[in-house]
């Protein structure tokens, strides 16, 4: 039977949702309750002289939990010295020191910086031979069942709505055990292990019975890139393809969201057909296009018929006939489209989504990774440069975690090889090139690269970036590298954005001036890099807003490779024909380090090239069914307002 409640956050009755959801605007406000949630229970446990008994997870999904436990604990002295805690899971084989271990996860996020005791946290062991692990998962249930079983457990869920490492067609009384690593998970990890020939096939996890058993569980979710399983979770029958599924008949468990994760849920993608709303354009045209999309017809083919089958009665009674709202809606999304990205020039621009003038514009294109241009928005950045634009490049970040060890190697080797050749004294390359061959050989899963190999494997990305540049025709003049310090970390892990990262944006957007800003607006990026580059750019661009020259400055967000524009979002479609499309996968064709086995594929397969061609393709092909134009491809953007 579904359940109809209203969500206290957003007020919107949940007759969908066959679990309690909670949807908040951002991950930061939703882990903080979350953690309140948890100091409350601590703290009654320590009243009670009780231990307080914790399952755990590890992944991006609870880092901001677990940075706000930290604060409780070093600013209002929140004491975990009665916490217990079991983790989930834990790849399997794993020593406890490498740089992918969980345990060395959990020690790095929580348990180094408060005061829980360590005989007190329990991480699955990675290291135990396979005739081992039977026993010893028997024993980490009796561990938790001896002091009366979890209290609170926190979930993230993966892409195939696992939970824990419980993976598709896990039954709903599976015990800890060893399992085999989905591959959709192994590809969703490779990022992690440079490359899915080094990820774990296997995993130690806690199984669903014991999760199930627990008095709370609390699942975490943030990103457009976990709604639809979400969407599968909370309003689909109860499946063991989907094994976070089996929460809806835990008796205390809620899912708690940001609004991205939360998207695709009926009462927040379709308002309308859950209560009374009031139609803002927006909603009206999200509404149109979907029904259009849903019944398979062009905008100007639905009929009173279709809009009053289909829960939209109400829109037709206040701005009825259809005929009459399909008209508006198709008119707005041609109007999108066009063959001027930077404007046309003597031309009427009162309906264009961007300005006529000035007919040659200043363009800075922010790329948060060195190839991020070109897969994103290749065909875009070669038509403003063929238009006669003055456009410049601002790559973010060095992208060096991306490139393999081989590939460094190789490069090293040309340079030490080419300088033995001619005789050159180059004597500070060939100590870089041997210092990182040493390291190489001899490096080990809980290593980061040292300094001299993150030069090199930037050299390349580099060098790359440049070629793609040139390809589009940039002089070098334009072409600026960044070098963002919050990513030289050597490591998947970043830090947060800093004063240097705002400042070194700042600089150069007040340097260009430019009447046009483009960003990568692509949140769904699985190492969040994106996202930080992103808030660089908004602070940047908010500490210069009183500048005279960012009166003139509109700013474009592109989405990358991992998701792209809803239909209804898009303000600007910049079509391309098949000589085109062509072009843009040449220039993505010069960052030859990322193809043919690139590291952070994320749990889609394609190169990233192939994902760009049916991205674009996809796009086009939506406006060919809702009876606009039919193109070979379209590159989308949404207009930020500062």
């Amino acid at each position: 039977m579904l359940k109809s409640t209203i969500d206290k956050a957003t007020g919107f009755e949940k007759r969908f949702e066959n679990i309690g959801t909670i949807v908040y605007e951002d991950s930061t406000s939703a882990s903080k309750s979350i953690a309140q949630e948890i100091a409350k229970l601590i703290n009654v446990k320590q009243s009670q002289r009780q231990p307080c008994i914790l399952g755990l997870a590890t992944g991006s999904s609870p880092k901001g939990l677990y940075a706000e436990l930290v604060r409780l604990h070093k600013e209002e002295g929140l004491s975990f010295k009665n916490v217990v805690s079991f983790n989930l899971d834990e790849y399997y084989p794993m020593e406890p020191d490498s740089i992918n271990s969980y345990v060395r996860f959990m020690q790095e996020q929580l348990f180094n910086h408060i005061d829980i005791l360590p005989e007190n946290c329990h991480v699955p062991d990675g290291t135990l031979s396979k005739k081992e692990i039977r026993d010893y998962c028997d024993q980490y249930e009796a561990k938790i069942e001896a002091l009366g079983g979890i209290d609170l457990q926190i979930l993230g869920i993966g892409g195939n709505g696992h939970i824990g490492f419980n993976e598709s067609g896990s039954l709903q009384n599976s015990k800890t055990r060893l399992v085999a690593l989905d591959h959709i998970t192994r590809v969703a990890a490779s990022g992690d292990f440079s490359g899915l020939e080094n990820t774990p096939r296997t995993a130690i996890t806690l199984g669903v019975k014991k999760i199930m058993e627990a008095k709370r569980v609390i699942l975490m979710a943030w990103g457009e890139s976990k709604s639809d399983i979400i969407k599968a979770s909370v309003e689909a029958s109860v499946t063991n393809a989907v094994p976070a599924s089996y929460l809806q008949e835990h008796r205390n468990a809620t899912f708690i969201l940001d609004q991205a994760a939360a998207s695709k849920l009926t009462r927040i993608n379709t308002p309308w057909l859950v209560e009374n709303i009031t139609w803002t354009d927006q909603l009206i045209r999200k509404a149109v296009l979907s029904l259009a999309l849903y019944l398979k017809k062009p905008i100007l083919m639905l009929t009173d018929a279709d809009y009053i089958e289909n829960g939209m009665s109400d829109l037709l009674a206040d701005s009825g006939p259809a005929y009459d709202i399909n008209i508006k809606i198709f008119n707005k999304l041609q109007n999108t489209i066009t063959g001027w990205p930077g404007g046309k020039p003597n031309s009427d621009d009162s309906k264009r989504p961007e300005r006529a003038e000035p007919a040659k514009k200043r363009v800075l294109i922010f790329s948060p990774h060195p190839d991020d241009d070109v897969i994103s928005m290749g065909g875009t950045f070669k038509r403003l440069q063929e238009q006669g634009h003055e456009v410049h490049i601002g790559y973010q970040t060095s992208g060096n975690i991306a490139v393999v060890d081989e590939e460094a190697l190789r490069f090293a080797r040309f340079v030490c090889d080419y300088n033995d050749k001619f005789g050159m004294d180059n004597s500070d390359a060939n100590a870089i090139y041997k210092k990182a061959v040493d390291f190489l050989k001899n490096k080990k899963s809980s290593e980061i690269d040292i300094p001299e190999v993150r030069y090199i494997k930037g050299l390349i990305r580099k060098g790359e970036a440049r070629a793609a540049s040139h390809y589009i025709g940039l002089p070098d003049t334009h072409i600026h590298f960044m070098e963002l310090p919050f990513y030289e970390t050597g490591a998947i892990k970043k830090n947060p954005i800093g004063v240097g990262d705002v400042q070194i944006t700042a600089d150069l957007i007040e340097k260009v001036k430019p009447h046009q800003i483009f960003a990568a607006g692509d949140l769904a990026d699985p190492h969040g890099t994106h996202k930080v580059c992103l808030d660089a750019i908004f602070s940047a661009v908010k500490e210069l807003k009183p500048k005279k020259f960012m009166k003139d400055c509109w700013v474009w967000l592109y989405r990358g490779a991992w998701q792209e524009w809803g239909i209804d979002e898009i303000e600007m479609a910049v079509p391309m024909g098949p000589d085109q499309v062509l072009e843009k996968r040449k220039a993505i064709f010069k960052h030859q380090s990322q193809k043919d086995g690139v590291v952070f594929l994320g749990a889609d397969s394609r190169e990233f090239w192939q994902r760009a061609e049916d991205r674009n393709s996809e796009t086009a092909e939506l406006y060919n069914q809702l009876g606009l134009s039919h193109y070979a491809a379209m590159e989308a953007f949404v207009r930020w307002h500062f």
